[in-house]
């Protein structure tokens, strides 16, 4: 048997931090995507090669063990395979060839996209039925649990099921989502990946997480009820809080909270067709990236500010974990062409390398073609 897997990644255009504190995010499917050709074997050996020399290896699914180190691309597949089976689907033996037009490293979901894409390619090569929110959930444990990286739900969900000309509003704590229209007509997204690597993304992802964390403990106590996350406090609680919340917590909880209700506004602009007012929340929410919560860099700096000066651009931020990867920007077509000549000045002015764009619209989620 044969399969074909097309696996997107996603860009998040909204909402940013939000998905682990039990908040709103909104993300969108892009076309950038991860293939795999899958075809069948006999026993429970898994050979797996992805686009690059040298980068094949094999692997047995009774003997799935996490890395000890730093992962590599296979532990990905690895810890698929491991959620899957420990879920109760038995997998078969398969060939992966895998190819990715996604930018590793650079905030737009390559890991995964490679979860869904080798989930989907050996669920269909067993015979086996796992509705796409399943699928996600499944992928997430696996990043969590095998690989070792704390991420939240939202790249998963984004990637399972995102749909053409829809973004995805995803509430966090209860995995309710809603499609809403994505209608850009004379409009385009354009990614711009700063080809910053985002050495530090990961401690301070992590260092992100347990100041909100602390945030919550410390506001409960003050405000005498429990607090799940900060996605329990209205704005009046959390601008009441400055006066005890130390400097550093405060700004953390301002930013979750203001965010929460920007996706809110978000998505009603959307459902309403402004695109403007649309805009001028993902530059809100950039501002806020930047000052409050500290993830933002010098070169996503640039890259949005360049943006925003431009004529056509409705609106910028930084996309991702933060300290490199990409920023993301909605403009009128007619202006792709001279924002990114602006932005490739901006960056040789500095002496940057020049940064890669990729212009895309709202894509489907994983498809298989059998």
């Amino acid at each position: 048997m044969r399969v074909r897997v097309i696996a997107p990644g996603r860009v998040n255009l909204i909402g940013e931090h939000t998905d682990y504190n039990e908040g709103f995010v909104m993300p969108a499917a892009i076309e950038p995507s991860v293939f795999v050709e899958a075809t069948s074997r006999s026993g429970r050996m898994v050979s797996a090669r992805i686009d690059g020399p040298g980068r094949a290896t094999s692997f047995s699914l009774d003997r799935l063990l996490p890395p000890r180190r730093n992962p590599v691309w296979v532990d990905y597949v690895k810890g698929v395979c491991w959620a899957l089976e420990r879920a109760g689907y038995v997998l078969r033996g398969a060939n992966l060839e895998i190819k990715s037009t996604i930018p590793v490293g650079a905030g737009l979901s390559s890991s995964a996209a490679l979860e869904l894409g080798a989930a989907a390619a050996l669920v269909n090569l067993a015979g086996l039925t796992i509705r796409p929110a399943e699928m996600a959930m499944l992928c997430r444990s696996a990043e969590n649990e095998f690989v070792g990286v704390r991420c939240g739900i939202m790249d998963q969900f984004a990637v399972a099921l995102g749909r053409a000309g829809r973004a995805l509003l995803l509430d966090c704590r209860s995995l309710a989502y809603e499609y809403i229209p994505l209608v850009l007509e004379r409009y385009r997204l354009l990614i711009v990946d700063s080809r910053v690597s985002r050495s530090l993304a990961a401690s301070a992802y992590n260092r992100r997480r347990e100041e909100c964390e602390a945030a919550v403990q410390q506001l409960a106590v003050q405000l005498g009820r429990p607090l799940r996350s900060l996605r329990d406090l209205s704005l009046e609680e959390i601008t009441g809080a400055q006066s005890y919340l130390p400097d550093l917590l405060f700004k953390r909880s301002l930013y979750v909270v203001e965010e929460n209700g920007r996706v809110i506004k978000a998505a009603a602009a959307l459902r309403g067709g402004d695109l403007h007012t649309f805009g001028r929340l993902m530059g809100l929410s950039h501002a806020g990236l930047r000052d409050l919560y500290q993830v933002s860099c010098p070169l996503l700096d640039l890259i949005v500010d360049t943006a925003a000066a431009c004529p056509g651009v409705l609106g910028a931020r930084m996309t991702g974990a933060g300290f490199g990867g990409c920023a993301v920007v909605l403009l009128e077509a007619k202006a792709v062409e001279l924002t990114g000549e602006k932005i490739r000045e901006a960056f040789a002015r500095q002496g940057w390398p020049e940064p890669r764009f990729y212009l895309t619209a709202a894509a489907p989620g994983v498809t298989v073609e059998i």
